[in-house]
C-alpha cells in the first residue's frame, strides 16, 4: 500500500527519468575524462544505476556516447525551427552555431578525442546532424515560399548550410586570434546570408 502523499511515477516517466539520469552522468564523465578514460562502471556509479541497466538503454558504450552528443546538439539548436522570416532563420542559425561552439562537452572532446568528432565530419551523418538537416530544409522551403530565399533544391541548400556552419564551428579555435567570438558570429551571418539570399 502506497502512502497517499507518495507520488507514483508512470512507467514511461520512470524510463525517461532513468534515461535522463544516465545521460547526465555520462555527460559529466565525458566532460571530466574524455572518451578514452570514461567507463560504463564510472557512469553507473555517477548515475546510481547498474551497468546492466545502462545496457538495457544502449547496446554499447559508443551508442551511449553518441546519444550524449545528440542530446547536446538538439538542446543547442532547440528553437531554430520556430524562426519565421529568413532574417530570423539566419539569426537563429548563427545563435545556435555559437551555442554549439561553446558547449563544454564539445570543447572537451575536441581536446581529448578529435577522432570521434572527425568521424561525424568526414565519414558519416549522426542523428543530430540529420535532425538539423530536416529543420534547415523546412526553414529554407518556407523562406522560398515567401520569396526571400533564393530558388534551389531545399535538400541541397540545407546540406550546404550544414557544411558551412559545421566547418565554422569545428574550426573556430584555430582562427580565434583572427576571429574572436563577436567577429566570428558577424562573419558567419554574412556567409549564410550571402548564400541563402543571393540570386544568380
Amino acid at each position: 500500500m502506497v502512502p497517499p502523499e507518495t507520488e507514483l511515477v508512470p512507467v514511461e516517466g520512470a524510463v525517461a527519468q532513468t534515461r535522463a539520469t544516465i545521460l547526465a552522468a555520462a555527460r559529466a564523465a565525458l566532460e571530466q575524462h574524455g572518451v578514452r578514460r570514461t567507463t560504463v562502471a564510472d557512469i553507473a556509479r555517477r548515475s546510481g544505476v547498474s551497468r546492466q541497466t545502462i545496457y538495457r538503454y544502449w547496446p554499447d558504450v559508443t551508442a551511449l556516447y553518441a546519444a550524449v552528443l545528440t542530446e547536446e546538439m538538439r538542446g543547442a539548436v532547440a528553437g531554430t525551427g520556430s524562426a519565421g522570416a529568413p532574417a530570423d532563420v539566419i539569426g537563429a542559425l548563427v545563435a545556435a552555431a555559437a551555442h554549439v561552439r561553446d558547449l563544454p562537452l564539445l570543447n572537451r572532446l575536441r581536446e581529448t578525442d578529435p577522432e570521434l568528432l572527425g568521424r561525424y565530419i568526414l565519414e558519416r551523418l549522426g542523428t543530430s546532424q540529420r535532425d538539423i538537416l530536416a529543420q534547415l530544409e523546412d526553414l529554407i522551403a518556407a523562406g522560398q515560399a515567401s520569396g526571400a530565399v533564393r530558388a534551389g533544391d531545399p535538400r541541397q541548400l540545407s546540406a550546404m548550410v550544414l557544411l558551412i556552419t559545421q566547418s565554422a564551428v569545428q574550426s573556430a579555435p584555430i582562427v580565434a586570434d583572427r576571429l574572436p567570438p563577436g567577429a566570428w558570429e558577424r562573419e558567419l551571418e554574412r556567409a549564410l546570408r550571402g548564400y541563402l539570399e543571393d540570386r544568380p
